[in-house]
């Protein structure tokens, strides 16, 4: 991978008389552009459309192919919106500018651009990132470094999912994870798409081969991972020490599936947590474990009224971090009550209801129809579904 060297170039860009403006990047005089002025021009005034047209739906840049469209999806919803801070309050803080072109061959390039804004005088990075761009048809096109930086790694195809990896892949967690991806997409009657995976060590790693080399939002977080929908195909770049697939958790992978069929602003997080309890358990907690804990240190108490510690969310789990939340046992029970007697469509219906909101009128609205309980049974039909639950 090609070292990137930014920050003495960055003291250069607050002397004045150092660069010429364009409309959306600011290059430097001391940038190389290519000799030839036409393919100079060409790139420069295609990088500004690129640029330009960042805010738009990623599958709408005309600067971008369909081919590259996946990977530098996760790539553009890096660089959308980078010009605000919240800090200063200011919605064009951030200053775009040219800070290399390393030229490939005659028709592909490395462009790097970062993002700094000035305050108390001093100059303050918000981002840097590089790009690839291509030339086609007398047009500059742009996409993410991620093939390339991944090229020498391996690939193994299980199904409808593909791993990419540098050294070796957990077969029977990967054929386990396809086999639940499955059965979770079978569950939310969700399209069959296509996954791509790439196993990095960690959230730097993860950013580095995306084409984003800092970024100040990520400072001082080690592992996450990053991920975008493209074309029918989802791209996975997990950062979560986890190279070699020797691991995966169910109850997470429930709620990225959901998100893939359910707009996030109509998700119930109560209900969605229930569903992701009942299939998938929570650190690493299967649920009926779960829901023998529940019944031992909170149902063991006859005079609880469910109802009015529903808002509560009273943690159960073993600490804060690792925590079980009475209302998502509650709800699991609802949700395993729904789908035995109405089908999982109706469960649908329930975890759509709309985000959770003091006095969750949309949920009572919705669990009442389905299942007839409301407000003033609440508590009387909760425990019934707690003596019938089987551990």
């Amino acid at each position: 991978m090609i070292k990137k060297i930014i920050f003495p170039a960055l003291l250069l860009l607050f002397i004045p008389s150092a660069f010429g403006q364009t409309k959306y990047i600011n290059i430097p005089v001391y940038i190389k552009m290519p000799k030839d002025t036409l393919i100079a021009n060409n790139l420069k005034n295609c990088l500004n459309g690129f640029l330009s047209e960042k805010e738009k739906n990623n599958n709408e840049n005309a600067y971008v192919l369909k081919e590259d469209l996946l990977e530098t999806s996760l790539l553009l919803d890096e660089i959308k919106g980078i010009e605000k801070s919240n800090k200063y309050k200011d919605e064009n803080f951030y200053k775009g500018y040219l800070t290399n072109i390393v030229p490939l061959d005659n028709n592909n390039y490395i462009v790097q651009i970062s993002y700094i804004g000035s305050a108390e005088g001093l100059p303050i990075l918000g981002a840097s990132f590089e790009l690839l761009a291509k030339q086609k048809d007398n047009k500059f096109y742009f996409l993410s470094p991620l093939k390339r930086n991944t090229a020498s790694w391996k690939s193994k195809k299980i199904k409808n999912c593909t791993f990419h990896f540098k050294n070796s892949l957990n077969i029977k967690t990967a054929s386990d994870y396809v086999e639940t991806v499955t059965l979770f997409d079978k569950k939310l009657n969700a399209p069959n798409k296509d996954i791509e995976w790439y196993g990095c060590s960690d959230l730097q790693e993860v950013l580095q081969n995306i084409g984003v080399n800092y970024k100040i939002d990520y400072n001082g977080l080690s592992f996450n991972s990053l991920n975008a929908t493209e074309n029918n195909t989802t791209l996975l770049v997990n950062g979560t020490n986890n190279e070699h697939f020797d691991s995966f958790d169910p109850h997470d992978l429930w709620h990225e599936r959901v998100r893939n069929v359910i707009a996030r602003n109509k998700i119930n997080k109560p209900v969605d947590e229930g569903c992701a309890y009942l299939y998938g358990g929570s650190w690493g907690i299967g649920w009926k474990q779960i829901l023998a804990s529940f019944k031992e240190k909170i149902a063991s108490n006859p005079n609880i009224d469910w109802l009015s510690t529903y808002d509560e969310f009273y943690n159960f789990g073993e600490s804060r971090e690792k925590h079980l939340l009475v209302p998502y046992v509650i709800n699991a029970l609802i949700i395993q009550k729904i789908e035995k007697e109405k089908g999982f469509p109706a469960v649908m219906e329930l975890l759509s209801c709309g985000k959770y909101e003091k006095g969750n009128d949309n949920y009572f609205k919705i669990l009442e129809k389905l299942t007839g309980i409301n407000k003033g049974n609440y508590n009387d039909r909760v425990w019934a579904l707690i003596k019938e639950s089987k551990v």
